[in-house]
């Protein structure tokens, strides 16, 4: 579940799995984890709630303090994967200038915005065959589609968007604008 913790109670859209009243959840990168007390949607409650319902739930032992904008809820045995880098393909829909290794933007995924460092441009794709190119480029820009390395600059929850497409899309933002998007490949976790 994509969980953005405004108010009193964390609020979010599920978006995969089901979340029933009584199991226990885990906030991730916060680490808080409880109970399910309540589930609300449209100031209804609900013993369950399914993927795409957007909903306000209470949790036992979690309070507003411990969990922020951006963590995600899941299962307890299956908890979110807070990523340490991440291999994602992206393209870079306008830049003025080139993007090189080093690049530090904002990473909007799901209701996270974290910056995040290019640590490897690994090869640009072939826009004809979608195939990787053999070369290792020394720089991407706009109009561009590549294989890269990304460092989050602080802990966040990326999924493989093979496994799950929100949790893995992202848009990359600079400059008060959208400059790239992707998605993630592969994800090495943080613990």
């Amino acid at each position: 579940y994509s969980i953005t913790g405004v108010g009193t109670v964390p609020v979010g859209r599920v978006e995969t799995g089901v979340m029933k009243k009584g199991e226990n959840v885990i906030f991730e990168p916060a680490g808080a984890s409880g109970e399910v007390k309540s589930i609300e949607m449209h100031h209804e409650v609900f013993e369950m709630a399914e993927p795409g319902d957007n909903i306000g739930f209470n949790v036992r032992g979690v309070g507003k303090n411990d969990i922020r904008r951006g963590d995600v809820a899941g299962h307890t045995s299956d908890a979110p994967t807070v990523a340490k880098e991440f291999t994602a393909q992206v393209v870079v829909l306008q830049h003025p200038g080139v993007i090189t290794v080093g690049y530090t933007p904002v990473f909007h995924c799901h209701t996270s915005q974290t910056a995040c460092t290019f640590l490897d441009l690994t090869s640009k794709i072939d826009p004809a065959t979608g195939q990787p190119l053999p070369d290792k480029p020394d720089f991407i820009k706009t109009g561009d589609a590549a294989i890269v390395q990304i460092k989050p600059t602080k802990p966040m929850v990326m999924e493989e968007a093979k496994n799950i497409p929100p949790m893995g899309r992202f848009a990359i933002r600079d400059m008060g604008q959208t400059v790239a998007a992707g998605l993630c490949l592969k994800v090495t976790p943080a613990k």
